[in-house]
């Protein structure tokens, strides 16, 4: 009986609402930061009181996402704690399948390894996208000689063996300043992603520049030097205009800036990358509390991503995720039954 609230909740998701009475907002109706209509809507299919925690690890690049979709699930269920941590993807996917959290926050798809360590600990786990995003290279705000980069030059900097250490050496216009790298840490799907969309060859780049598992440490350090230049996620940026530079990208249509609408429409490439939650099955089946907060998400993707500065998904791609979230809530109403 427990699970019929989440049943009907995802089968009202699928009708776009039309089951509930009530249409799900659309995000043109709802303003930035205007958490009433996201509550109501999600008050109206809770069943029953939620209790428990959710245990989340993984992506510093999703974390932004997911801490605030607990924050305001919580307004509405405070006896549920629901912890966000920050290791990586790689090591948020390490300790969910070790069987030590609900959910995994990764900026990259699980890899085959991962995949047979879940399932040498028989942690079986859905995939959910829930937004997407582009990594974003940036710069001092001091630097005034570039606003765009190649791909071709990104890879000169970065591949491994590479010597560049002076923006002279990038291009002939570029002037005699010292460069200094800072990106993400080899435990990161960042780290993945970048160097096989980059340097053509995931895990391949080099190693003499300042990696870290938390991009505030490359916020504090590009807006800390003139000379510098790093890669995050596209949060990041927009969340700390002051102190970085988003340089465009010429992937070989010419330069394109990162923002929402290029990451969305598809001109933003190759660095615009979808992001996902991974979600223990067992979990999902017999925690109320994993299973409603993934359905929360959903119902309020495009809120949460815009509030954390991230790209709602595509219609698409949100139909898929609540299409592989209602199976899991309906395999396990089955076998309730």
């Amino acid at each position: 009986m427990r699970r019929l609230g989440v049943l009907a909740l995802l089968s009202c998701l699928l009708l776009a609402g039309a089951a509930c009475g009530r249409e799900l907002p659309d995000d043109d109706a709802v303003a930035p930061g205007d958490e009433i209509q996201e509550e109501e809507v999600y008050e109206e299919f809770e069943e029953e009181a939620l209790t428990g925690r959710v245990r989340v690890d993984g992506s510093s690049t999703v974390a932004p996402y997911v801490t605030l979709a607990a924050e305001r699930f919580r307004k509405k269920n405070p006896d549920v704690k629901v912890t966000v941590g920050i290791s990586g993807t790689g090591g948020g996917l390490e300790r969910f399948c070790a069987g030590e959290t609900d959910l995994a926050n990764a900026s990259r798809p699980i890899k085959d390894e991962e995949r047979a360590a879940c399932e040498k600990k028989r942690i079986r786990f859905i995939e959910l996208q829930v937004a997407n995003d582009g990594l974003s290279v940036v710069v001092n705000p001091e630097n005034d000689w570039t606003d765009c980069l190649s791909i071709d030059q990104l890879k000169a900097i970065w591949k491994p063996g590479s010597d560049v250490d002076n923006w002279a050496e990038i291009a002939s216009d570029f002037p005699d300043e010292k460069l200094t790298l800072y990106g993400a840490g080899t435990d990161s799907g960042t780290f993945d992603f970048f160097t096989e969309t980059v340097v053509g060859e995931e895990g391949e780049s080099r190693s003499d520049y300042t990696a870290t598992e938390d991009d505030n440490v490359t916020v504090r350090g590009v807006s800390g030097e003139k000379g510098a230049l790093g890669y995050l996620g596209l949060s990041y940026v927009e969340e700390n205009e002051s102190g970085l530079k988003a340089v465009a990208i010429d992937g070989g249509d010419g330069c394109v800036e990162p923002s929402a609408e290029t990451v969305q429409d598809g001109t933003y490439k190759p660095l615009s990358r979808p992001l996902y939650v991974y979600a223990n099955r067992d979990s999902v089946e017999e925690k109320l509390q994993v299973d409603s907060f993934l359905a929360f998400i959903l119902a309020n993707q495009r809120t949460i991503a815009r509030g954390a500065r991230f790209v709602p998904l595509t219609q698409e791609q949100l139909d898929r995720s609540r299409t592989i979230l209602e199976g899991a809530a309906i395999d396990a109403a089955v076998g309730d039954g």
